[in-house]
């Protein structure tokens, strides 16, 4: 079957991928795309990206021509890895002192969405929230999600350890403590 033009447009810069490469899929973390697939579905071949995600091993099929809508991306530079250590160490904010409900469902979005800026935010928000009061458990396992996350990316950016980046990130907010 001949694809469409939109379609080629489509996977075509969703191609820009390729197996060994390093992406990020949002909420799951840093992968290595092992392999491009081809499968037959009702009869029409479809392209996918298999994506083994670093720190847990789940394999994730990913449509390429879906690719882009689902936010998978290259792993940020080191210059970006800066620019988010710069976020983190922005404690000039006043937290807003919405219910946690509200705040949570504001991070469980700004986490959903990938970006290393936002996923920056939460921890910088609750780690500051965490030194007026105790985080509820629902924003400790948030912070240690966002925590993981930014870890596993800022880890395969620089070349250095994940428990590594994790000692930088939880003494950058001992000292602000």
């Amino acid at each position: 079957m001949e694809n469409t033009s939109s379609d080629s447009k489509k996977s075509g810069k969703a191609y820009k991928f390729k197996a060994g490469d390093k992406v990020v899929y949002p909420g799951h973390g840093v992968g290595e795309i092992v392999e491009l697939l081809e499968k037959k579905i009702a009869g029409t071949a479809q392209h996918f990206f298999q994506i083994s995600i670093l720190d847990t091993g789940m394999k994730i099929m990913v449509p390429v021509a879906q690719a882009e809508s689902v936010g998978l991306r290259r792993v940020v530079d080191k210059k970006t890895v800066e620019e988010v250590f710069a976020i983190l160490k922005d404690r000039s904010l006043k937290i807003d002192s919405q219910t946690w409900n509200r705040r949570f469902r504001e991070y469980s979005q700004k986490i959903k969405t990938g970006s290393v800026f936002e996923i920056a935010e939460v921890i910088r928000d609750l780690s500051v929230l965490s030194v007026d009061k105790e985080l509820s458990f629902g924003e400790k396992k948030m912070l240690d999600t966002a925590q993981n996350l930014l870890a596993s990316e800022i880890a395969v950016a620089r070349s250095r350890s994940h428990d590594k980046v994790m000692g930088e990130l939880r003494e950058m907010f001992s000292a602000a403590a």
